[in-house]
């Protein structure tokens, strides 16, 4: 190991002492419990020779010091940044300190961390007459200090395969910047006995300070520079638009914002022999926007730039769900020119007919792809191949039954309504249904455990779900909602139909024949049989990501809840109100055949997991208010809200199609974590509150509240 021998000296918060470094015992050491050398690596617990933060004597101890307020060094690298090719070399470092670990008489091990990495540190009680050692010693955990010293190379026997774990860095100095008060809520680098999700959340300026939350901020902050480059690089123009604009009814509940600004509606009342003019206060509010959607459109149809691109802010007022933030980012881009289909002369831009891309928009698809690729290769190191699969909705509801289906493993839906006698499919076809089944041979492995465990689940209960299990001894174990089979007669009908044999597993579902919402009742059936398979180890799913186009949705639904609250009863548009139809469809749109016709609609799923969706745009203004008036049924009011993107298209907007991509749930899939609050600085519970800021709350001075037009009401429970 290489040691520096000329003279030393260690600053104790401010005091120089005259020094020389020790020769140690080349007796191997004890390796640092549970601790350092990789970038997410911390203390598991504090060794019972150190002093725990909690105890009463280091609380008192940590009172006693101070914080330093005067010059210091400055620092000369990270704590991830040094190797052993630094050995030898002095070195200035800033981070935290960990617990430390005793390994001798006059010898202690602590880690140092900072944002790039963990560092060993190695004390000495012979260093400065051992004041550098006493000092530390005192300096509570999670403390920030300044070291000096030398890089030293380990021994061999002592080396370990972790990033810094070849070197540690011999102490000559420590000065104490600011000690961390005793005790704190939890300690971040403590890992193995970390508080609920909820109480961190309540000191996310603590749970920042984890490796692995500051390793996925970093990752975050890497992939967002890599996109703008990528789309700078294909001749993206990145525009901010506004945050604060007007509610209109696109699909999803909004913020409002109010404003101290308001109108004076006037209003006339006549007495006898008088008539007298009074007027009431209205007060005015923003809306922050569920997306940059008509901003974005009026800067294409403006023609100022043809390639429009922005990290994004969205805010939507949604009910709390783990996977979703009422203020979340997305890549969104939009341009013009955009495809309406393939036209012979173009070549499909080399794009093969037989991807079942039958819509425009592949412009942007190839636009995406790219971009995806160069990120993989960048931060994956997987090389994706040249484009992804395409499914349609219609093939994706029916194999998988889902929207956004996850191809990873190959268990599918089949369709059986024909292998029942007449009747049935007679009674079926009276309700416009078709039957569909999910089975699990006894011969299955991935999946007859999973099966076993699995009942007429919650995921499948569901008007006419029905699960026939055949026994060994050839009896069927049954159940249905209402403990009969219906139409379908009786178990024996099902077994014989499907051919079900010992140890076979069926469920079976109605839906209608035309598909609708996001997933059906043996889709959802399908996910929690995964789930339970890979609990149980029998089903290992590929690490290679499995991308995936879904095309052709329907363009209007009464299938979606989320969107209720302002259809009531009426259509409503399943992506939103701007997207084309396909060109097929146009006829059967202005026919009224609502329900046959397909959007120019695309959703890009990974693994099952939608990150992205986008569509082609209506460009034709009488179009775009048949949509508004005839099928949407939107009022005077609701269609005045969109004037100005009318007029916009009436001035001879270009054909145009965008996307948006879901940036936290992109890179909860790339840290690989299943929360996007871990994705997040400062995130929000499932239910939209902020434990840290304390937001929402409420505002207690009745003076503000009325500046913008805005009185408390009392309600009284009857």
């Amino acid at each position: 190991m290489c040691r520096p021998s000329r003279a030393l000296t260690t600053r104790v918060i401010g005091a120089t002492i005259g020094s020389s470094l020790p020769s140690r015992s080349s007796k191997p050491r004890r390796q640092l419990s549970r601790t350092f050398g990789t970038s997410a690596a911390c203390l598991q617990s504090t060794p019972p020779d150190i002093e725990r933060s909690g105890d009463k004597r280091v609380i008192e101890k940590s009172q006693s010091l101070k914080s330093h307020n005067a010059p210091f060094p400055r620092r000369s690298h990270h704590c991830g940044s040094l190797s052993v090719k630094d050995a030898g070399s002095s070195v200035t470092l800033t981070g935290w300190l960990l617990p430390g670990r005793k390994v001798g008489k006059a010898l202690y091990f602590y880690p140092l961390k900072d944002p790039h990495g963990t560092i060993q540190l190695a004390v000495s009680s012979a260093v400065g007459g051992g004041e550098t050692l006493e000092l530390m010693r005192s300096i509570p955990v999670e403390s920030t200090v300044i070291i000096e010293g030398v890089v030293s190379e380990r021994p061999p026997k002592q080396k370990r395969a972790l990033p810094g774990g070849d070197i540690e860095v011999t102490v000559t100095s420590c000065t104490l910047l600011n000690p961390a008060e005793q005790p704190l809520p939890f300690v971040p680098s403590d890992e193995y006995n970390l508080p609920a999700e909820e109480f961190r959340l309540r000191y996310r300026y603590l749970d920042l300070r984890r490796s692995v939350i500051s390793g996925n901020l970093r990752k975050r902050s890497q992939v967002a520079h890599l996109i703008r480059t990528t789309l700078h690089d294909h001749g993206f123009v990145e525009v901010e638009t506004p945050v604060l604009l007007k509610s209109t009814p696109e699909g999803a509940r909004e913020f409002l914002v109010p404003t101290r600004t308001a109108t004076s509606t006037p209003s006339v009342k006549s007495s006898i022999g008088a008539t007298r003019r009074e007027s009431f206060t209205q007060p005015l509010f923003y809306a922050l926007p569920q997306s940059p959607q008509q901003p974005k459109q009026l800067l294409i149809a403006s023609g100022a730039v043809d390639r429009y691109y922005q990290i994004a802010r969205c805010f939507r007022d949604e009910d709390g769900r783990k996977d979703r933030q009422p203020e979340f980012t997305q890549i969104d881009l939009e341009m013009a020119w955009v495809s309406w289909g393939d036209y012979p002369s173009n070549n499909n831009y080399g794009q093969k007919d037989s991807d079942s891309w039958r819509i425009g928009g592949k412009e942007v698809r190839e636009t995406i792809e790219h971009l995806i690729r160069k990120v993989w290769s960048a931060v994956e190191g997987i090389e994706l191949p040249s484009s992804f699969t395409v499914m349609t909705y219609e093939e994706a509801m029916g194999r998988f039954g889902s929207d956004k289906p996850d191809t990873r493993f190959s268990l599918e839906l089949q369709l059986v309504t024909d292998r029942f006698p007449q009747p049935v499919r007679d009674a079926l076809a009276n309700e416009d249904q078709i039957l569909e089944t999910l089975v699990i041979r006894s011969t299955d492995t991935q999946f007859k455990s999973a099966a076993e465990k699995v009942g007429l689940y919650e995921a499948a209960m569901s008007d006419g779900a029905y699960m026939v299990r055949v026994l060994s001894d050839g009896t069927l174990n049954t159940a249905s909602r209402d403990g009969s089979f219906g139409i379908l007669g009786t178990p024996s009908t099902v077994r014989d139909a499907l051919e079900l044999n010992p140890g076979d597993t069926a469920w079976l579902a109605k839906r209608p024949r035309t598909a609708e919402g996001g997933s059906t009742a043996l889709g959802r059936l399908r996910l929690l049989l995964a789930t339970l398979a890979q609990a149980a180890g029998e089903l290992v799913l590929p690490a290679a990501p499995h991308f995936l186009w879904v095309t052709e949705f329907p363009l209007f639904t009464r299938a979606d809840p989320d969107k209720e609250f302002l259809a009531h009863g009426r259509w409503s548009s399943s992506h939103h109100p701007f997207t084309a139809p396909m060109w097929e469809d146009i006829e059967k749109m202005y026919d009224g055949r609502i329900a046959e016709v397909r959007g120019q609609h695309y959703d890009l799923v990974l693994n099952g997991v939608e990150i992205g969706g986008g569509s082609v745009r209506v460009h034709d203004a009488k179009m775009q208010e048949h949509i508004f008036g005839k099928i949407l049924q939107l009022s005077e009011d609701e269609k005045a809200s969109f004037s100005h993107l009318l007029h916009a298209l009436r001035c001879g907007a270009p054909p145009h199609g965008g996307i948006a991509l879901g940036f936290d749930r992109l890179m909860a899939i790339l840290c690989k974590t299943e929360s996007i609050r871990d994705v997040i600085a400062f995130p929000k519970t499932g239910a939209g509150t902020d434990l840290l800021f304390k937001s929402p709350a409420p505002v207690e001075s009745e003076d503000v509240l009325r500046q913008y037009g805005i009185t408390q009401a009392l309600v009284v429970d009857a």
